[in-house]
Formats: C-alpha cells, structure tokens, sequence
C-alpha cells in the first residue's frame, strides 16, 4: 500500500530551520548537534543524484534523545544536497505515526522518502540498526538516565557516519523503485 501525504499538510510542515527555532526541551544540544554535523562530499553527491525529484518528511519531537542525535544530521546532508526536507511532530500527526511502526511502537525518528506526488516510497528510522540492536539487546534492561547516555556517547562517537549511510541507502532504494512504479514502495529499512 502507498502512503500519500496531502500537499497542504506538506506545504504547512516547517522546514529544518523554522523547526530548529521551535525546540525548547534540549535546545543546546540541537543546536550544537546541527551546528558540529559534517557530512563528507561524497555523501552530499550521493543525495544530490538519487533524490531528484524527492523529499524528505521527518517525524520529530524536540524531547526524543534519538531525534536530537539524528533529525540534525539528516537535515545538513539535506540543505548540502538541495533536498526540501519538512518536519513535522509525531504527537500531532498520530496518522502518520501509526503507518510507520517499529516493533509496534510509535518510535522516532522516521524519515521518509517522497516522489513528486507525495507519496511515500521508503521510510528509515527510528535510529541506526547498531544503535537499535543494543537498544534492544541491552539498553532496555538499563535505567532510563543510564541508557540516554549511553546512547548519546554512541552519537557523539560515530559523529552520524551511521545514520548518513542508512539514510542514504534508504533514498537509492526508493530512487531506484521510483523507476520502476509499477512494483510499488520498497521496503523500509526500519531497524526493528
């Protein structure tokens, strides 16, 4: 089935910029995070010709530990990539959220992939699959505060290097289905 956002919730969702002067709950961090993020010229190049003609719709909350880390990232390889990307909050788009189940949670962040249309043609999230595995093989058995800062030195280690190539595999797959529309959305790399 192939999920089609209405082009006036698209056009209403805030870019990475307005967004970013939206967020109270961890702030510094957001900041910091978009302002350190480097994305190398290969990975901007690799955008650049998969995604023309795409865009990119992010589910967001400013108090998601994930979202501060990821969000920030995929939108500079975005900007660098002249990709229209728009986010919009998961808690006020319950619909949205609820097509893209991970593990039956409502986890973010997603970051999909649209055509010209707004349709959707692959969705990644809510975070990169090493992250997820120890997230699940581990992280859930620590306390909340001890697992957000595990998680967090994660990030700060691998500096998105993980989550600029999950997302950019995840745009060739649905370039490469956009050629061919007739087999319909690929699959989504979630990391369950």
């Amino acid at each position: 089935m192939t999920w089609t956002i209405d082009s006036e919730r698209y056009a209403a969702a805030p870019t990475f910029a307005a967004y970013l002067g939206t967020v109270v709950k961890h702030a510094e961090l957001w900041h910091g995070v978009y302002r350190t993020s480097a994305v190398g010229p290969e990975a901007v190049e690799r955008l650049r010709r998969a995604a023309a003609g795409l865009r990119l719709l992010v589910l967001s909350e400013d108090w998601c530990g994930d979202c501060v880390s990821v969000v920030p990232v995929v939108a500079r390889l975005a900007e660098q990539a002249g990709v229209d990307l728009r986010v919009l909050a998961r808690d006020a788009n319950e619909d949205i959220i609820d097509a893209h189940p991970t593990s039956g949670t409502k986890s973010i962040p997603v970051v999909m992939v649209l055509d010209d249309k707004l349709r959707e043609l692959a969705w990644w999230g809510p975070r990169p699959s090493a992250v997820q595995r120890w997230y699940r093989n581990e992280g859930l058995l620590l306390a909340g505060p001890e697992r957000g800062r595990r998680k967090r030195a994660w990030y700060a280690r691998d500096r998105g290097r993980s989550t600029v190539a999950e997302v950019l595999d995840t745009v060739e797959r649905a370039a490469r289905s956009a050629l061919r529309p007739s087999i319909g959305p690929v699959d989504s790399l979630t990391t369950t």
